[in-house]
């Protein structure tokens, strides 16, 4: 018997990994595909709920491996129906997720990081210490439990996923792609890949390499300022990656994959939303094949930036759409319960 310590976690390994290992333990690879569908494709967490396994079968997973659960610790809901929860993972770290319910869609918010590296000045996760990246079970384990929110609470099954919680999930780069093969693979959960979107700070190498990936899915850039001088004071990650090199990689992601580029531009009041912002911005997006998403500011007790009056805001907006920017205002959701953009900081836990 194999020390529970130093069990391996089942969820790591691909199939041929499987059929190898559990070939050498003595069983047939038809089994490691049997075991591969109850864990990817039925979203199994326990060896004994795999009941077209025998009991010698179960008792030898049990022995050499462990599964590494996701458990939801802690639950809200807000006035506008959104659920946030708290998410705790095998070793007792917290991250939280959100079911984001519209007339149109139900949205899993989900994230990709422990804590965050990139301390940007208007976010939440941005003041909390990166502890360690999520494995791809652990995102996989998200999209399910979200999922499960969706229908046990509206009887509406999950239509989109957004890479918007905690993290920076172009640091996770590859357990981020692992995971999202798993919710896309015909034997996983099979969900169409152009519902699903990965927001990005902005990292140019790895926006590339999504390109060169030849990734299905969608790209979102939180810019939030349309000019370095203004972008460094609030995301250090522009010093190192400018809006020319950023724009010159999106530019490669689109040409490379042909997927949907969103600007996602928070209304910070007296700060992003002058002429000359709307300006740079017209600029930056013009010959950008995108849509530009205005996002409500969502204040946190960290930061002294203010939400913005609605005549600032629908002034910047109305330059954007008469300069032809495909333009939506999103209004928060789930401010109550601290679960919309930028909010998410494990006050839940």
């Amino acid at each position: 018997m194999v020390k529970a310590e130093s069990k391996q976690d089942i969820r790591s390994l691909s199939l041929d990994q499987m059929i190898h290992q559990l070939t050498e333990l003595g069983e047939k690879p038809f089994r490691a595909k049997q075991i591969y569908e109850w864990i990817w494709k039925k979203s199994a967490t326990d060896f004994d709920a795999m009941t077209n396994l025998s009991l010698p079968l179960r008792e030898l997973l049990n022995a050499n491996y462990t599964m590494h659960r996701t458990e939801v610790v802690d639950q809200q809901i807000s006035s506008d129906r959104t659920i946030k929860s708290g998410f705790r993972l095998y070793d007792k770290n917290i991250v939280e997720g959100v079911l984001i319910p519209t007339t149109k869609r139900m949205t899993a918010c989900i994230s990709s990081q422990v804590g965050c590296s990139l301390a940007c000045k208007f976010c939440a996760t941005g003041f909390l210490e990166r502890k360690r990246n999520l494995e791809p079970g652990e995102i996989y384990d998200q999209v399910v439990l979200i999922s499960k929110q969706a229908d046990h609470n509206y009887g509406i099954p999950l239509s989109n996923i957004v890479f918007m919680g905690m993290g920076e999930p172009l640091l996770n780069y590859a357990n981020v792609l692992k995971g999202i093969d798993r919710i896309i693979s015909p034997d996983g959960l099979n969900m169409s890949p152009k519902r699903i979107t990965v927001s990005t700070a902005g990292i140019a190498k790895m926006i590339k390499k999504l390109a060169d990936d030849q990734v299905k899915f969608n790209l979102a850039l939180s810019l939030h300022a349309a000019d370095d001088v203004k972008r460094n004071t609030i995301m250090a990650i522009n010093e190192t990656n400018s809006l020319e090199v950023l724009k010159e990689a999106m530019m490669y992601f689109y040409a490379n994959t042909g997927n949907q580029i969103t600007l996602e531009y928070i209304a910070f009041k007296n700060f992003n939303l002058s002429m000359e912002d709307a300006k740079n911005l017209v600029s930056f997006a013009k010959d950008l094949p995108c849509k530009i998403n205005i996002i409500e500011y969502n204040p946190i007790d960290q930061a002294d930036f203010a939400r913005a009056d609605a005549d600032e805001l629908d002034t910047f907006t109305n330059y954007l759409e008469r300069n032809k920017m495909i333009v939506n205002v999103r209004r928060s959701r789930g401010k109550d319960i601290d679960a919309a953009c930028g909010q998410l900081a494990n006050k839940s836990s």
